[in-house]
């Protein structure tokens, strides 16, 4: 028996040699109407296969939690801070096994510097902890005249979660764990490219949880487009690209269902002239490259003082070229390979292109193995209309173009419709509070780029989102406010 008085689930079924891993809604393991192969991006063998529901399995799967949303919402504040921490250790109980299925299906190294599918668990356990500790209190905010108004924070019922295959696990996280802490329970679509390790997650979950609390649905665009248009989901959060993020708030939009939106990046890194630039190539390196550029608050294109520009590329060359590309299962591996077909051709074909418009290829750009994985390529001679710096590349590719005056950067830096990220690098203090200042971002990084904290609210502005997540205004993205409005008799 579990924390809720429930008993115990099975584990995911196996048939013969191959690992079948089913949907989860109202605390029961449900197959699909069929069966999709998960493959490594490494080498294309088979990881497993992913149940694909169906419409009418989604509208089962959002009436489980619909009815399990009528007590959890209900449950006191103590119990649902506890079960954030029940769901913490699960993820710590069970971090080798995650880690292994991330690392085959999205390809990230196991551990890669500490920054590969073990810290996307580890991250999924910080978030979960972090998560527990916050709490949104009622708010008095009239007391007078005999009016008393309270100001009250409740659940929003059913949230939608549609999530992407660069950080599989730690993205679904983000989105369900301050929806279950806030009260409400959860639908989670997962990326159809990396759909095991949620799947086995959320069935693991799920023997600390009450039924329905949280369910995940798996499938194609059909089932996304299903959950953002739905009549009885009451949010949709969405992690992915801009273009899909316009089609989900399309679709929300027959409904007037509230959005949160984690759009594409295309983050702009500045290096202001005289930065040390020894000191600061790995922070560079690292925030460009952490999952094989697969990240979209990584440093998608990179603006270098025309002083520092060749200190700079032969500083992230040398780099380069002691990083290990590879199988991510294996203990040597810095970095794995792009995700996916698609997105390993697009890449290819930005570097190709920008190459024939006058970019020198430095280094890198080989394919290695017989799946996805390319070498980390650094671009110089790039120029702001190739198009590998101004859209957003999301793969192991570094554009560097050359800059010569403070406010041309910044003019390029803020010329995209992205504004997720941005970072601007040096010493000179007030020279970095200025750039910093005029850099239109959710977020801009001085001196690194690319990290999180669960208690610093995260989020884009233009065309990379709408919302945020994280720390108390993260919360606060699920509930809606309700008005207590009391006027005292006699």
């Amino acid at each position: 028996m579990n924390l809720f008085g429930q008993k115990d689930k099975k584990p995911s079924m196996v048939m013969g040699n191959e690992k079948i891993y089913p949907m989860t809604y109202g605390g029961a393991q449900v197959e699909g109407i069929s069966r999709d192969a998960v493959l490594n991006p490494f080498d294309l063998s088979v990881v497993g296969y992913s149940s694909v529901a169906s419409l009418d399995q989604l509208d089962d799967a959002v009436r489980c939690a619909r009815k399990a949303f009528e007590s959890w919402s209900t449950r006191p504040d103590s119990q649902r801070a506890e079960a954030c921490l029940k769901i913490a250790k699960v993820f710590e109980d069970n971090a080798q096994e995650l880690s292994r299925l991330i690392t085959q299906e999205q390809g990230k190294p196991l551990n890669a510097g500490g920054f590969g599918s073990g810290f996307e668990v580890g991250g999924c356990i910080g978030w979960c902890r972090a998560t527990s500790i916050l709490k949104i209190d009622d708010k008095k905010i009239l007391d007078a005249d005999g009016v008393t108004v309270i100001q009250k924070s409740v659940p929003m019922g059913v949230i939608g979660s549609i999530t992407p295959w660069n950080w599989p696990l730690l993205i679904a996280v983000w989105h369900f764990i301050p929806a279950i802490r806030t009260g409400n329970t959860v639908i989670i679509k997962p990326s159809p490219l990396t759909p095991l390790s949620t799947l086995r997650a959320v069935e693991l979950i799920n023997e600390v949880l009450p039924p329905g609390v949280l369910n995940v649905v798996p499938g194609g665009a059909e089932i996304g487009a299903a959950i953002s248009s739905h009549a009885d989901i009451d949010k949709v959060v969405f992690t992915g690209s801009t273009a899909t993020g316009r089609r989900v708030m399309a679709s929300a939009s027959e409904n007037i269902t509230p959005c949160s939106l984690e759009l594409g990046g295309n983050d702009a890194a500045i290096v202001l002239p005289g930065a040390p630039v020894a000191a600061m190539a790995p922070g560079l390196f690292f925030g460009k490259f952490i999952n094989a550029g697969q990240t979209c608050g990584s440093i998608q294109r990179l603006y270098v003082h025309e002083s520092d520009y060749e200190a700079v590329c032969s500083a992230l060359v040398e780099l380069a070229k002691t990083t290990n590309v590879g199988d991510g299962l294996l203990p040597d591996t810095d970095l794995g390979p792009v995700q996916n077909k698609a997105q390993f051709e697009k890449v290819r074909e930005m570097v190709g292109d920008a190459i024939k418009q006058g970019a020198q290829l430095l280094v890198g750009g080989e394919s290695i193995g017989e799946g996805y994985a390319l070498t980390p390529a650094i671009l110089s001679h790039c120029t702001h209309d190739m198009e590998i710096v101004a859209k957003e590349q999301f793969g192991p590719a570094l554009p560097i173009v050359k800059y010569s005056s403070i406010d041309q950067a910044i003019a390029m830096a803020n010329s995209t419709d992205s504004g997720l990220c941005a970072s601007v690098w040096g010493t000179d203090p007030d020279l970095l509070q200025s750039v910093s200042d005029r850099l239109i971002a959710g977020t801009v990084y001085i001196n690194t780029h690319a990290e999180l904290n669960p208690m610093v609210p995260f989020g884009g502005v233009k065309q990379s989102g709408i919302g945020v997540l994280f720390g108390e205004d993260g919360l606060k993205s699920f509930v809606n406010t309700k008005i207590l409005y009391q006027r005292s008799v006699g």
